[in-house]
């Protein structure tokens, strides 16, 4: 430019001279010609040296494109980034010395899909500049190292075409350009980083009184001592800081990289600790809740507390490791311990007593397809409220065959007044801010009757005998949840016991014992002592085993799909009984599966039974044990819950053979990890 510019200035002082010499011709023609002489003469000059450049030029220009071309070429050759240019179909176009060395290929020809060479590289991750898409991001791990892969789209036109650095036959308008950055060392020091992390744990003692109890006075500062260096050691000899806070608690400070440890061990601490024995007719089990990845120390704090009180509610002799993405369980095998004091009970009647006095209203509610546990249960509550002067309703949406009688002969007593029995929809609009919800023989928000009734209350009240799983009730006023009760029923009833002033008539103590009678068969599945003397209150206030009985007898069609579904079934593994319920023709086949899958424990050699069936659009498996095997444990890994002898599950948008499927599949990880024996 400034070559051209400064010609051009020389033709233009050439033009002014000629334009003087104009002016002249008319005052002095002699001056004139000498002029035009000149300016002739300077124009030829200045031809002949623009002439004279402009083959300097040329050639200088000539020599600048051909040594910028090879610069380019040679830098990003030499880039130390891995660089390479691939076209949409994701054939490598081109690539650095950097990303022939890493592939192996010293001589930059490959011309094959990228996916060739690195698997998680693929057409489909590539950006896309007609959706608006320019760049991409993936990590892939490629020869033990680990990669973050840019990729960017470029719109190069005609471009290719006047350039050497790229073959221009068969490319189109877009080219990828992919960058390779090596984050091995990083990742090592972040998960270096993460393995050193601080987890925070708790461990109790789940039966530090009956323990010591079980043994003799002067034993039992050795029996604690023993208990005391089995925990420390396990936990020191993995470099686990153990420190006792009260005389049946101990906190536990750990390192991130030892929890993952422990749990691939499955918590043997939890098996080893039942081994201390002199002479003490209960061993000692323990529950621990760890939290871990929280954003502080605080917060992992709080996920252990949580964490305990979920093991603690699950009937203890189990670990549980909670993270802020989920809830890990192990242990929790074994049948639980009952507590043969009442304590408990009495404190957790006289604060209900106390909740139902300060509220206008009380609306009960189970879960959904009520069955005789659940509404049993809820006519306790009722009669609570009633002998304390509230109203109360029993809150059923959908009223199954299962308790059909049974809210007959409940509604037939003298006591009931009409409209006492009401769907979630009523609830909802009568429900106030001072209104009591109390929630019966489930623990599960979703499983509830009307799960958008316990958000239109501030006072929440959990009478549970399930499990705890991941999904609580939270913030609720009151909880009282015991896995080695056998129904809620019976809860309900030792309760009652303990409420000044409480009556029931013989129909509500038909429910409540009914209650009792479907969740232990018939008293002999998960009873104790404490069953057998709520058993004996009911028959006090006029529970009758006859009308009971009545309300418990299947029609001939059920009792024939029972048998057919009893006859079908599959012993899968040796050990566990399989079979589906074809219920279509009768009302209430969820029923007739559970009663069918205890009819098969009665088979020698099988530990549990699962009966699946469809009902209302969905697949709903009911299954059951006696000792030997957990379902509640099983039924958790498919989504589902329950006791440790009685559990289920439902699926929707999925097939019976598909659940059945998904069962055998569940069966078979368990049995494989040793979570299940074979």
């Amino acid at each position: 430019m400034n070559v051209r510019r400064s010609i051009l200035v020389s033709f233009y002082l050439g033009v002014i001279l000629l334009a003087l010499d104009v002016i002249m011709w008319f005052t002095d023609r002699t001056s004139a010609l000498l002029l035009l002489c000149f300016v002739v003469f300077y124009f030829v000059v200045i031809a002949f040296l623009a002439a004279g450049e402009s083959r300097h030029i040329t050639n200088d220009l000539v020599s600048f494109a051909t040594a910028y071309g090879q610069i380019q070429r040679t830098i990003l050759r030499d880039l130390d980034v891995p660089y390479a240019l691939l076209d949409t179909a994701g054939r490598v176009v081109w690539t650095d010395a950097a990303f022939d060395a890493l592939t192996g290929n010293p001589h930059g020809t490959y011309r094959k899909s990228v996916t060739n060479l690195f698997p998680g590289v693929t057409v489909s991750k590539f950006p896309r500049l007609e959706d608006g898409e320019k760049d991409a991001e993936l990590h892939i791990s490629q020869n033990e190292k680990d990669f973050l892969v840019r990729l960017r789209a470029l719109s190069i036109g005609n471009l290719h075409g006047e350039t050497d650095i790229i073959e221009s036959s068969g490319l189109g308008d877009t080219l990828i350009a992919m960058f390779l950055y090596d984050e091995t060392a990083i990742n090592l020091a972040l998960n270096e980083l993460d393995a050193q992390s601080v987890c925070v744990g708790l461990l109790y003692l789940d039966n530090y009184d009956e323990a010591l109890e079980s043994v003799e006075e002067v034993r039992r500062a050795l029996l604690m001592a023993l208990t005391d260096r089995k925990i420390n050691k396990y936990f020191s000899s993995s470099d686990a800081i153990c420190r006792s806070i009260e005389k049946d608690k101990y906190l536990l400070v750990m390192r991130k990289e030892t929890v993952i440890e422990l749990e691939s061990q499955r918590f043997g601490i939890l098996d080893d600790v039942k081994t201390v024995n002199i002479g003490n007719e209960t061993a000692i089990t323990i529950s621990i809740g760890i939290g871990m990845n929280g954003l502080s120390y605080s917060q992992n704090y709080e996920f252990a507390r949580r964490a305990i009180e979920v093991a603690l509610g699950r009937g203890g002799d189990q670990a549980v490791v909670r993270t802020p993405d989920g809830t890990s369980y192990y242990g929790g095998k074994t049948q639980q311990i009952e507590r043969n004091t009442r304590v408990k009970a009495r404190v957790k009647a006289h604060a209900l007593t106390e909740i139902i006095t300060s509220r206008d209203k009380v609306f009960v509610m189970g879960h959904k397809m009520p069955d005789v546990d659940s509404f049993g249960a809820a006519v306790g509550v009722c009669a609570i409220a009633r002998s304390l002067g509230k109203e109360a309703y029993i809150v059923v949406s959908e009223l199954t065959q299962a308790v059909r009688g049974m809210v007959e002969s409940y509604t037939e007593n003298e006591y009931y007044e009409g409209d006492k029995i009401i769907t979630g929809q009523k609830a909802i609009d009568m429900v106030t801010v001072n209104s009591a919800v109390v929630v019966v023989d489930v623990n599960k928000p979703s499983r509830t009757d009307c799960p958008e009734l316990l958000h239109k209350s501030a006072c929440i009240v959990v009478l549970d005998h399930h499990r705890q799983g991941t999904e609580v009730i939270e913030d609720a006023t009151l909880s009282y949840v015991e896995p080695y009760a056998s129904s809620a029923c019976e809860m309900i009833t030792e309760v009652l016991q303990y409420v000044d002033g409480v009556k029931i008539n013989s129909r509500e103590a038909d429910c409540l014992y009914s209650g009792i009678v479907l969740d232990t068969d018939n008293f002999t599945s998960k009873t104790g002592v404490r069953t057998f003397e709520a058993a004996a209150y009911l028959k006090r206030c006029g529970a009758d085993m006859i009308r009971v009985r009545k309300m418990f007898r299947d029609d001939p069609e059920e009792y024939r799909v029972k048998a057919d579904t009893v006859a079908q079934a599959e012993i899968y593994r040796k050990y566990y009984a399989i079979s589906v319920c074809s219920g279509e023709s009768i009302l209430d086949p969820t029923i007739i599966a559970a009663q069918a899958a205890n009819e098969l424990l009665d088979i020698k050699g099988v530990r549990a039974s699962f009966i699946l069936t469809r009902y209302s659009g969905k697949v709903y498996v009911s299954a059951r044990s006696i000792d030997e095997t957990n379902v509640q444990v099983i039924m958790e890994k498919v989504g589902g819950g329950g006791h440790i002898n009685a559990a289920g599950a439902q699926f929707e948008n999925i097939s019976v053979e598909e659940a059945e499927g998904l069962i055998r599949r569940t069966i078979d990880e368990m049995i494989d990890s040793g979570e299940l024996s074979q």
